[in-house]
């Protein structure tokens, strides 16, 4: 896993792109704990998401799960291969399972972020 991702306590990663763009998508703990994805309800492009609020929709056999934003921002790509592959968040959750690309708002809101290392240390407990 990249050391540089951030992540939010509900399981979502961050990956600073440096162009005041991030990726996000869901940690490989949380598609362990959903299981195998079949479906997953992308948002619009130009769609605005706020903190903690749900954006996404992620399906799996066992379950349907919303996935938050971790920061607030305009979603500004998509990642429309998991209409065809959903399973792409089980394979391969921090490269091609990503879910959207935002222009981020306040990128100070990374701050307010878990690193890697605390995050793993905090599943780790569960």
């Amino acid at each position: 896993m990249d050391n540089t991702l951030k992540f939010a306590d509900s399981h979502e990663w961050v990956k600073d792109n440096g162009d005041g763009t991030v990726t996000i998508g869901i940690s490989e703990h949380a598609q362990q704990m959903l299981g195998d994805v079949v479906f997953v309800d992308l948002p619009e492009v130009e769609e605005n998401i706020e903190a903690g609020d749900s954006f996404s929709l992620v399906e799996s056999v066992k379950a349907a799960s919303d996935i938050y934003a971790p920061i607030t921002g305009e979603i500004v790509e998509i990642n429309e291969e998991l209409e065809d592959s959903p399973e792409l968040i089980n394979e391969e959750p921090y490269e091609g399972g990503w879910i959207v690309k935002v222009k981020l708002e306040d990128p100070s809101e990374l701050d307010n972020l878990t690193s890697a290392e605390d995050y793993l240390a905090s599943i780790e407990d569960e």
